[in-house]
């Protein structure tokens, strides 16, 4: 076993869950020491709402990094990132529920149906949830292996409502820069997969 593979399959889940774990953690600091700004409800929701499209993004990366790495044992560390994501989109969910709506199931469900934007990333997590219901090995024995896969390719639907989501937040701002680099990276790894299907 190469120092690479060792790495992969004794260190590299430990510190990943570390490196994805610091920005929550930084966050949950700032906000005990008032050091998201004027308005840190606003900070809060869209920092976590961007870990969220940057977790989608490394998700989707580590195929491509395994088979031009040809590194496999990267495929370990897809559950980390994935669960990790989770956890940042269901933060970003609950910063609009208790903000925005004060935790009123009725104005929720209201707000949800009228604003495009909001059911676009409510719908996303809802996709999002049972990827991170099944994420453990029991799961993949009780589903079997191709029910499994079939489930978990649900994370590109997530992933372009992501995507969809905060690019509809942003047309009342006129400001998409961000949101073309998020399109881009994820269309690149989409396209990236078309052609190894293809090729396969």
């Amino acid at each position: 076993m190469n120092w690479r593979n060792a790495f992969l399959s004794t260190w590299a889940k430990p510190v990943l869950a570390v490196l994805l774990a610091l920005p929550m953690a930084w966050l949950v600091y700032a906000v005990f020491n008032n050091l998201l700004g004027a308005n840190p409800a606003e900070a809060l929701s869209r920092q976590t709402g961007d870990w969220t499209l940057r977790g989608l993004c490394l998700v989707l990366a580590i195929t491509p990094l395994r088979v031009v790495l040809k590194a496999p044992g990267l495929l370990r560390l897809r559950r980390t990132v994935g669960v990790a994501t989770f956890v940042y989109a269901s933060v970003h969910l609950l910063c609009y529920a208790w903000f925005d709506q004060g935790f009123d199931l009725d104005d929720m469900s209201k707000d949800i149906l009228k604003r495009p934007f909001i059911w676009l990333g409510f719908s996303a997590w809802v996709l999002m949830l049972p990827l991170a219901a099944t994420s453990f090995n029991s799961a993949i024995r009780w589903l079997g292996g191709r029910r499994w896969q079939a489930l978990h390719r649900l994370v590109y639907v997530a992933a372009l409502l992501s995507v969809l989501h905060f690019f509809w937040m942003r047309t009342g701002k006129n400001n998409f820069a961000e949101v073309w680099v998020y399109a881009a990276i994820l269309g690149g790894l989409m396209a990236w997969r078309v052609w190894w299907w293809r090729r396969r």
